[in-house]
């Protein structure tokens, strides 16, 4: 537990990447970022960033253009699903 400028307690986590070592080999699925389709790119400025905030494994790199570490990434492809914009595909 940890505390906060306010002086609440509280508990804060964030994923780690590499817990499991490196996982990518487990994946039947890859992640295949379309940087034509993809809003942050498109606009070149931090605007959407779902598929980084929604995955679970913390492989997504919040830049532009969104990078995927595929050491780590197991292939869930809760990316893919979250994009509003289409622009993952899992191959």
């Amino acid at each position: 537990m940890g505390t906060r400028d306010c002086k609440h307690i509280c508990d804060e986590s964030s994923p780690a990447i590499g817990e499991a070592g490196k996982t990518g080999e487990w994946r039947s699925l890859m992640p295949v970022i379309h940087h034509n389709k993809c809003i942050p790119a498109k606009q070149k400025k931090p605007s959407c960033f779902l598929c980084w905030l929604y995955c679970p494994d913390a492989v997504i790199r919040k830049t532009i253009p969104i990078k995927i570490n595929l050491e780590y990434c197991k292939g869930c492809g809760i990316c893919m699903q979250v994009c509003p914009a289409k622009a993952i595909t899992m191959v």
